[in-house]
């Protein structure tokens, strides 16, 4: 049975059961208490509470949908036989209407219209836990299967068969599960409890049901397919990629194809937060394939087009949002390539990765976790999710308080004591121009020092675009000599000096030689960065930050123009390229 016809029995099947049917509501959830919408019960919290009432807004205490729904966390595991991002979930709910009896009974009688044995089911099992979470056993569901003739009963505990709620809060409760091919097929909540932020339950005033229902699952089992890979809803994708990528990867690409047309259709955009930093992950291990494989940008667009032509008739805002899906993943990749050049270079050098070193792989070239520890192969086997998490949020711990901001150096910092930079994205480029300019600022006293020794700092100002550098100096620049400076500046980056740094006073950081703003305000300890080797120092600079590592990690300057800011001050203005 093909997934189209899937849809439609189950449909049909509870409307003849006096269901109303309810659209899909959006992946982007209306509920605070969640990134993503998980299932189908999120968009009906309010009248399980009795919030909203579902007779005045449907005519009906009972309703059937098809949902869309995405994970988060099974992320890192997709690419095995079941593990999904998005995924569409069939439901039938009741507020009131029905309960126990009812909802088995719709199972049961689903399964034998589909001609699919129920192998065995779970109840729950009860629990000891302190009084205000306390729930016992379910001895009713396990009555009504057995009075259905269903001799596999197997009792659960909470962690198996106990659901909700969605977020910090809603309603919960005990579930029976159907299996068959020893596969959870059906997963039905009976909603008797409000849990709080602090997971106490309460009584609901009326009983719920809430059931889910994977399509993809339960099209593997109608199509006798070995993982859902194999199904409709998978091959047409499959059969669009090489023969000799692996199989992880097809599974992989497959997935997240899927997820990122439905997102984006949806209206969510990539960024560096909540679920558009989902989102960017997605596209970005999409992208990172396609770069590790050789495959051709036009192969993504086909992948697009495959699931917006697959999927338009029961979810039509695919086919609106089309050109829109596209352009935002091209753009998206666009403004990827050039880190992930330079990050996927940065990776192979390594002889190991351990959780700072995939931060700083993931804040200076935005290479996500999952692309990190796949491409990173046994140098990365060590690299755990739960450590990588816990540097991220130290490092926004950092960020929160501010202990890069003392001062900034090179035009980074705002009037409000805040790094010019929007997103992680721009801090990475923004921290490479800054390391760039301290280059910079050495060569023009290597070139011009000579023959005038008065060379100081005026000013200067990064943005993620271009650094510009102001200077005092008497007269303009010759091509020569800016030829000469840039030329310093690269052969620097090539040789990939590291870039390190002490503390000291202010006064001894002036005696050492280090360089600083002519007029510019110190507290009395401050950071010296250093750039060079054990032959010595080609840069020796006053700087908060923040820097690269290493100097192979800016690209190659370019000085794009050179004029007067004010008498006797000189202005360069440079970027970044490759």
């Amino acid at each position: 049975m093909v997934s189209t016809e899937i849809r439609k029995r189950f449909l049909e099947f509870f409307a003849t059961r006096g269901h109303t049917g309810v659209p899909s509501s959006s992946l982007i959830p209306d509920d605070p208490s969640v990134l993503l919408t998980t299932a189908g019960m999120q968009q009906f919290k309010k009248y399980y509470t009795g919030e909203a009432d579902p007779m005045r807004d449907f005519g009906s205490r009972n309703m059937a949908s098809i949902q869309k729904s995405f994970r988060t966390s099974d992320i890192d595991e997709v690419g095995d036989e079941s593990h999904l991002t998005f995924f569409e979930m069939l439901g039938n709910f009741s507020f009131g209407g029905y309960f126990k009896e009812e909802a088995i009974r719709y199972a049961y009688d689903f399964f034998k219209e589909l001609n699919l044995p129920i192998e065995y089911v779970t109840v729950f099992a009860g629990d000891h836990s302190t009084s205000s979470r306390q729930v016992p056993p379910d001895r009713e569901s396990e009555t009504i299967w057995r009075k259905l003739g269903i001799p596999g009963i197997r009792r659960k505990g909470r962690a198996d068969n106990f659901w909700g709620p969605t977020g910090t809060e809603g309603p919960c409760g005990p579930t029976t599960e159907v299996y068959t091919r020893d596969t959870e097929i059906w997963n039905i909540v009976f909603n008797e409890y409000y849990c709080r932020p602090d997971k106490t339950l309460e009584p609901l005033k009326q009983n719920g049901v809430d059931t889910g229902m994977g399509l993809e699952r339960l099209a593997m089992v109608l199509q006798d397919k070995s993982n859902i890979f194999e199904t409709d809803l998978f091959l047409p994708l499959v059969a669009l990629l090489p023969d000799g990528l692996p199989v992880r990867a097809k599974r992989i690409i497959a997935d997240h194809i899927r997820a990122i047309a439905f997102l984006l259709a949806d209206g969510l955009r990539p960024s560096n937060k909540e679920a558009g930093y989902v989102l960017r992950r997605l596209m970005r291990r999409v992208m990172v394939y396609e770069k590790i494989h050789t495959l051709p940008p036009h192969l993504t667009d086909a992948l697009l087009h495959e699931v917006i032509q697959s999927y338009a008739a029961p979810y039509p805002e695919l086919m609106r949002e089309r050109e829109s899906i596209r352009s935002e993943f091209q753009g998206e990749r666009d403004k990827f390539a050039e880190t992930m050049t330079r990050g996927m270079r940065e990776l192979e050098k390594l002889s190991s990765v351990d959780a700072p070193t995939a931060f700083r792989l993931y804040e200076s070239y935005g290479l996500p976790f999952e692309v990190i520890r796949e491409v990173g192969g046994r140098k990365a086997e060590n690299l755990t999710r739960e450590a990588f998490d816990a540097e991220f949020t130290r490092h926004q711990e950092i960020s929160r308080a501010g202990q890069e901001r003392k001062f900034g150096g090179h035009g980074l910092i705002l009037d409000t004591g805040e790094l010019k930079a929007a997103d992680e994205e721009e801090l990475a480029k923004v921290t490479r121009l800054h390391t760039a300019t301290h280059l910079l600022n050495a060569a023009l006293h290597r070139v011009l020092g000579p023959a005038f020794s008065g060379i100081e700092q005026r000013g200067s100002d990064i943005t993620g675009e271009r650094t510009r550098f102001d200077f005092l100096f008497p007269r303009k620049l010759t091509a020569d000599e800016l030829k000469r400076i840039a030329g310093l500046v690269n052969e620097a980056i090539e040789s990939n000096f590291p870039v390190t740094y002490q503390e000291m006073d202010t006064a001894e950081a002036k005696r050492s030689g280090a360089l600083s703003v002519a007029k510019g305000k110190y507290p009395d300890r401050v950071k010296v960065y250093t750039i060079g080797n054990e032959r010595g120092a080609f840069s020796k600079e006053l700087c908060g930050g923040p820097h690269v590592s290493r100097t192979g990690e800016i690209g190659r300057i370019r000085i794009t123009k050179e004029e007067s800011s004010s008498a006797g001050v000189r202005r360069i203005r440079a970027v970044l390229e490759g």
